[in-house]
């Protein structure tokens, strides 16, 4: 079996070994090279030909992200970043994401070694997907496109449907190029994206900022409004109940499912109690199989259910696994997926 090759990029010969031990615990991967900053990297990267880079952000000669930024235009490979600003520099990450990273793991506050031994099964598996993902080149110095204008709503003319969403590995720019297609008066978006809790409201503030839409993060037991998007916080699943006419999201803490809180399964499912036949659920890209489930019981609560195709997708694992089931009526490309939302909000 042909074994993962994966280039380490810090400036911390710490971080180089405990990462080197992790990944060679790993059977099916194996370090190809370690270098203390983008410089020497590059030359690593012309000798080794690896997989998947592991990035650091602050390093001398080189900013990570100025590394990133010119590695996509010019090379564009798999990349995760593993920095401590991941935690604390939440638009930092944002901003790696929206470059072509692939992922992100947060360095520990403390207890570096420990700490990243803690994360070794997490490091592992997004190092995988980061082997199977697509990567496209980002001509940065070129004009910029014009962006997507939201899609015409006046066919809309309920107010009783919900649209849910779930997403994870690349996921944040997929929900981005959903929400900035969705008209101001659309039906009310719950979200649930694989996402720490450190992330989840500069997240929702970002997309905030390009969609008609109103997005925020979402807060316990409030009213879900036509034209706003919930994204689901860190730290608790989301789900959503009726109380007489209206609904209203919930907050929980409950143990997390599928190793995921929030997780797109328990959003699904309180989805097809609730709404029933007033929902749409889309399924995004991401690795493993969150939301599957939940879609095919959406689906069989009588919900539209749609799934992102392979092409399109960053890692197709979640929708694939949605696909398998049979939960998933239509399998459509990212950039028709909220044509296909409004399209059949609009036909029932």
């Amino acid at each position: 079996m042909r074994k993962i090759k994966v280039l380490i990029i810090d400036d911390s010969a710490l971080i180089r070994s405990v990462m080197k031990e992790i990944i060679s615990a790993q059977p099916d991967m194996e370090v190809v090279g370690q270098a203390p900053d983008p410089v020497t990297a590059r030359e690593l990267i012309k000798i080794h030909n690896p997989d998947v880079l592991t990035l650091d952000v602050e390093m001398p000669r080189m900013n990570g992200l100025e590394f990133l930024e010119k590695l996509m235009r010019l090379r564009p490979m798999p990349v995760i970043m593993v920095s401590s600003l991941a935690g604390q520099g939440s638009e930092v990450t944002l901003r790696a994401l929206e470059l072509g990273a692939v992922d992100f793991v947060t360095k520990p506050r403390v207890g570096l070694s420990d700490g990243l031994n803690g994360l070794a099964q997490e490091i592992g598996d997004k190092i995988r997907a980061a082997a199977r993902a697509r990567v496209h080149r980002h001509e940065l110095n070129a004009a910029a496109p014009s962006t997507p204008r939201p899609l015409s709503s006046h066919f809309i003319s309920t107010t009783e449907k919900l649209v849910c969403v779930g997403s994870s590995t690349g996921g944040t720019e997929a929900l981005k190029e959903f929400l900035i297609r969705m008209p101001a008066s659309s039906p009310g978006v719950l979200i649930t994206q694989h996402m720490p809790e450190t992330f989840t409201n500069s997240f929702a503030q970002r997309l905030n900022t390009l969609s008609a839409m109103t997005v925020k993060e979402a807060e316990h037991n409030e009213r879900v409004l036509p034209g706003h998007a919930y994204v689901a916080p860190g730290h608790s699943h989301l789900l959503v109940k009726k109380s007489g006419a209206y609904y209203f999201t919930e907050l929980s803490k409950a143990e997390p499912v599928n190793r995921h809180r929030p997780s797109v399964d328990v959003l699904f499912h309180s989805a097809a109690e609730a709404l029933g036949p007033n929902a749409v659920g889309v399924i995004m890209t991401g690795m493993g199989k969150d939301g599957a489930q939940g879609l095919l019981a959406m689906r069989q609560a009588g919900a539209h259910t749609i799934a992102q195709n392979e092409a399109s997708c960053v890692v197709y694992g979640m929708p694939k696994a949605a696909v398998e089931l049979g939960a998933a009526m239509e399998v459509v490309p990212l950039q028709d997926i909220a044509g296909r939302v409004l399209g059949h909000l609009g036909s029932r």
